[in-house]
């Protein structure tokens, strides 16, 4: 078995000549196909001789003979040197209309209703053999699933991710009220008062009732009056018309809610912060052409969704695309 300074004394270079020396059989083909003049290659092959022990080619007439020894050790270098290829090979572009397989992407949902649906039509147009998979998860578990394999990315208000995370920002999301003015007979824009002596519903994974909303309310010195809670955002719609109340919601849900229910919006009356939603990806994937691929459609399905339903905010890109870092010079 050959020691570690043995194995030390063979790179790269002597393999790549020693394969292509296999393959011509003649020292000088060989030499141009490395871009080597033939002193070079000989020097090379001297040294692989006398690190083997072995004469590897004797000559015959004008070409190279390999000898049984290397013969035996050709294929075991071919599959070495194949292997380095294949690992230093850019990855092949990916190509959606060909491609068989499953998107999973992790939405809560309020934004699943805003996006879902046209994320599916455009994923059919571009993708037409894939199939699209929403997972429901809570905020709180969204960077243990991404870690699990749940879906390929999630889009929510995250919270810090972890270093192998990636988490970037999509759009601020502002707040809007929304209720059924034939129940409700208040128009909009909402005053203060109204807002605060009409009943609230509000949308609460844990069934907690204080929200922005309130902490908001409680430094103005006022306060509202919940009378239910829901954990999803579905709820609502049939409540606001079943009650004479009001919904504070994010933005993009608001403007679906009265499109697709008759229902009336309105800007709060005091001052909310908006949400950052971002999107939260593995820091493998960063680079992936599969996932900046499904990234780029899916950042241009929120911006014209959004677009579409009247929301004004604007939509980052950031998610889109991967820039390879700077590699330093070296010294």
């Amino acid at each position: 078995m050959m020691n570690d300074a043995t194995l030390r004394k063979i790179d790269l270079n002597l393999l790549l000549a020693f394969s292509v020396l296999m393959q011509e059989r003649n020292v000088s083909r060989a030499a141009e196909r490395l871009l080597l003049g033939q002193p070079g290659l000989s020097a090379a092959l001297r040294r692989l001789r006398e690190t083997l022990d072995d004469e590897l080619f004797v000559r015959v007439g004008r070409g190279l003979q390999p000898t049984p020894r290397a013969l035996s050790i050709a294929p075991a270098i071919e599959d070495a040197l194949s292997g380095i290829e294949r690992a230093i090979r850019p990855p092949a572009a990916f190509d959606p209309a060909n491609w068989h397989g499953e998107f999973r992407v992790g939405m809560c949902d309020n934004l699943e209703s805003s996006f879902f649906g046209p994320l599916v039509a455009r994923l059919r147009q571009q993708a037409p053999h894939a199939r699209l998979v929403s997972v429901a998860f809570d905020r709180r578990d969204a960077a243990r699933l991404l870690d699990e394999g749940a879906y390929d990315f999630s889009i929510s208000v995250h919270d810090e991710p972890a270093s192998w995370h990636v988490r970037a920002p999509l759009f601020e999301q502002a707040s809007l009220c929304v209720y059924d003015s034939r129940h409700l007979k208040c128009a909009a824009p909402l005053s203060l008062k109204h807002f605060t002596s009409a009943p609230h519903v509000i949308v609460s994974i844990e069934g907690t009732i204080s929200t922005n909303v309130d902490a908001a309310l409680a430094r103005l010195g006022h306060s509202r009056q919940i009378v239910a809670t829901a954990p999803r955002f579905s709820a609502l719609p049939t409540t606001l018309q079943a009650i004479p109340a009001i919904a504070t919601v994010p933005e993009s849900i608001a403007r679906c809610m009265a499109q697709l229910h008759n229902l009336t919006i309105s800007k709060p009356p005091f001052e909310l912060p908006a949400d950052p939603v971002t999107i939260l990806y593995r820091r493998v994937d960063q680079a992936d052409s599969r996932s900046v691929w499904l990234r780029r459609l899916t950042v241009g399905v929120v911006q014209d969704a959004l677009a579409a339903s009247g929301c004004t905010t604007g939509v980052s890109k950031d998610a889109c695309c991967y820039d390879p870092p700077e590699l330093a010079e070296a010294v």
